[in-house]
């Protein structure tokens, strides 16, 4: 009796064992296809039926800074492509954006979490200016799209930013389109001179380069560049700088002021500063069409008649594209206010789109890179255009210009792009 308990007891074992190998098996197998995907090589984040992106902000920091609308464009932008169907049968799985506070260590940690933890396939959107993941994301083989503001996005071959590189190398293409939108716009640029106001930031003063220079290529004459003021706080007395400027031109003042300054702050004091002093020319510069400002009667008084520059076509325009921008964005936020930030996350969006569309349906990441580095490019009414890998060293070469006017904004140039000059 004992011998046929064992005998039992044995066969209960063996088959117990089997049963553990099929399952230890089957568990491998899920785990190589979780890995793999359907193509049968490496593609985290992609399925049969999805594609898992996530993005990095910086939604919070110390000045008030921040781009937290770039995620409402990105997600407005993926779910009318889910919509339709995804691209070749794919969902887009948008897990959000991570914060990085500003912070370099902070950017890098929230891309090794998207990458490592979340597992996603690429970022979109990236959109930091002081992003610090751009060296793990080289590294790793990851796609990542968005705004690029600084000279991370440079050089690569994995990062994708909607305008290209707006920190090209000595040499290297670097814009024309602001200067010479401005001249087309003015009647010509004969016999007009340009002053370029920037801070004593890194970034700051890199613009004051490359904006001069592109004023220069449209025929303006450059009658200054000061980069004396500091990027800490705007000055409590801005009658030196002032002074400057309008005795520029050979002691009167230029037709056109250019400020490269970041902060609302920092050009509502400059151009009060100005008016006050008397002057009648033209103000121009990157940031200062926001709709916040139209909420503050003072901001709305100092930036009257000033023509900012954005790099995508304004949401006033008429454009059949901004009108699929704002129906896109309604129905994903509705009532949510349409902002730069916001728009910077919806063309990031949209070009990665287009670039997983022309990918095909057999999906890796070497696959992906490959597409997006042979020579890649892509038309669109509401950024202009992008060709890589050209555009990972020079800009895309295109941009608006936008005139507050009678506490309004109104298309003053829509949409061009123009060829780029080496960077002298």
């Amino acid at each position: 009796m004992r011998r046929r308990h064992d005998r039992v007891r044995r066969i209960g074992v063996r088959r117990g064992a089997a049963a553990g190998l099929v399952l230890a098996l089957l568990a491998g197998c899920a785990a190589q296809q979780r890995a793999s995907g359907p193509a049968g090589g490496a593609a985290p984040g992609v399925t049969d039926t999805t594609v898992k992106v996530g993005g990095v902000l910086t939604r919070t920091s110390a000045s008030g800074y921040s781009t937290k609308d770039a995620e409402i464009g990105a997600r407005a932008r993926f779910e009318r492509a889910n919509a339709a169907g995804g691209v070749h049968g794919r969902r887009i799985e948008f897990v959000g954006a991570e914060d990085d506070g500003q912070d370099a260590a902070k950017g890098d940690a929230a891309a090794k979490k998207l990458v490592q933890k979340d597992e996603v396939f690429a970022l979109v959107p990236v959109h930091a200016p002081n992003f610090g993941g751009a060296a793990f994301l080289e590294q790793q083989g990851v796609p990542w799209f968005g705004w690029a503001t600084g000279p991370q996005w440079c050089g690569t071959r994995t990062g994708f930013g909607y305008n290209g590189c707006l920190a090209p190398k000595k040499g290297a293409g670097s814009q024309t389109w602001w200067g010479r939108q401005m001249a087309e716009l003015l009647g010509g640029a004969a016999g007009k001179s340009v002053y370029v106001q920037t801070s004593d930031s890194s970034g700051s003063k890199y613009g004051g380069t490359t904006i001069s220079q592109s004023f220069t290529a449209a025929g303006f004459e450059l009658a200054g560049v000061n980069s004396g003021l500091p990027a800490a706080a705007p000055p409590p007395d801005w009658l030196p700088y002032v002074n400057k400027i309008m005795t520029s031109d050979g002691g009167g003042p230029p037709d056109v002021v250019v400020s490269v300054i970041a902060g609302t702050k920092f050009n509502v004091g400059l151009y009060a500063a100005l008016k006050r002093a008397g002057y009648k020319g033209v103000l121009t510069d990157a940031t200062s069409y926001d709709a916040a400002i139209l909420a503050d009667p003072a901001s709305a008084e100092a930036l009257e008649g000033v023509i900012a520059a954005p790099m995508f076509e304004p949401f006033e325009s008429t454009a059949p594209e901004i009108a699929q921008l704002k129906a896109d964005v309604e129905k994903a936020a509705p009532g949510t206010r349409l902002t730069q930030h916001l728009a910077i996350g919806y063309w990031a969006a949209d070009i990665f789109l287009d670039m997983l569309t022309k990918t095909g349906k057999d999906l890796t990441r070497e696959r992906f890179l490959a597409t997006g580095n042979g020579s890649y490019s892509y038309e669109n009414a509401g950024f202009g255009r992008i060709r890589y890998p050209r555009d990972h060293s020079e800009p895309n070469g295109c941009g608006a210009l936008v005139k507050l006017e009678g506490g309004a904004f109104t298309v003053a140039k829509s949409m061009k792009c123009f060829e780029n000059v080496p960077l002298r």
